[in-house]
């Protein structure tokens, strides 16, 4: 099934979490000059006007990014300031011109690929025909590369690398229930073909909490080094309806659960009073 386009949900507060993660990723394996081979498995249109279509029908971005925005304007910017503030400054050169107006927001393309080296490469992962066609029309470095097969398995594919590092994005639409062991059966198998692996696993949280069902799965697998971060709007409410956001990193960069704890903490006070974030060493710190 190929119905979902994640247009409808653009600049949510699931992307600001998800993408707020990645950048801070990024920065952190920035420090060191070797080559990253960077693997987004889930690519999407990389690229969202905020005034499209489908993302007006159902305005999430205005309790996701838009708060953000609002919280930080221009003038408090400051280069090599919190995780927050570097983000929202990323954010703002995203939009062109003075950055001054919001009206696009960045898919995980363009933070993968906003920050590429010469030395570094990037494979772009999407299935779905439409939102392909999106991401192809997008401007990109040559040095990323977009691939119209299943994600997952193009991931396999492609391991090992030759790159001293590798990134990877796994950020699928769970639409299809067996995706929580599909994605769980990657992570696993990234895991024995490149140890050295920084691999970042975005899930919904739904009031059905399928979500359990990877997490499970990847315990039950035996790896080590997972820290798992989790911002969630309000309670669970009804059976329908995504209520909070779930990133699982194996193998994350030292001293980023320090960064993401308290970059959540800004995030939290802007997205409303029943916000809450909570990171936790889930597997062996």
């Amino acid at each position: 099934m190929l119905a979902y386009q994640h247009a409808y949900h653009a600049g949510n507060f699931a992307d600001v979490h998800k993408h707020l993660v990645l950048f801070a990723v990024q920065r952190n394996l920035l420090r060191k000059e070797s080559q990253i081979t960077y693997i987004d498995t889930h690519a999407g249109r990389g690229y969202y006007p905020l005034q499209g279509i489908e993302t007006q029908k159902l305005k999430e971005y205005q309790t996701g990014v838009l708060p953000l925005w609002q919280a930080f304007p221009p003038s408090t910017f400051q280069q090599g300031g919190t995780l927050v503030d570097e983000w929202v400054g990323e954010l703002r050169r995203a939009q062109g011109g003075d950055g001054s107006r919001l009206t696009h927001y960045p898919g995980s393309p363009w933070w993968l690929a906003s920050m590429l080296r010469p030395q570094d490469r990037l494979t772009l992962f999407e299935l779905h025909p439409g939102e392909h066609r999106h991401l192809d029309a997008q401007t990109l470095p040559s040095r990323a590369r977009r691939l119209h097969e299943d994600g997952l398995k193009g991931l396999r594919r492609l391991l090992p690398v030759a790159t001293p590092r590798l990134c990877v994005l796994i950020d699928p639409s769970y639409e299809r229930k067996e995706e929580y062991a599909e994605v769980a059966e990657t992570l696993e198998f990234v895991a024995r073909k490149a140890r050295h692996a920084v691999v970042l696993v975005w899930y919904p949280l739904l009031p059905a909490g399928r979500h359990q069902n990877l997490l499970d799965a990847v315990r039950q697998a035996g790896l080590r080094k997972l820290w798992r971060s989790e911002l969630r709007m309000h309670a669970p409410d009804g059976e329908h309806g995504m209520y909070g956001s779930g990133m699982l990193l194996f193998n994350p960069p030292w001293g980023l659960d320090r960064q993401i704890e308290d970059a959540m903490g800004r995030v939290t006070t802007c997205l409303g009073a029943e916000t809450s974030h909570q990171g936790q060493w889930w597997v062996g710190e």
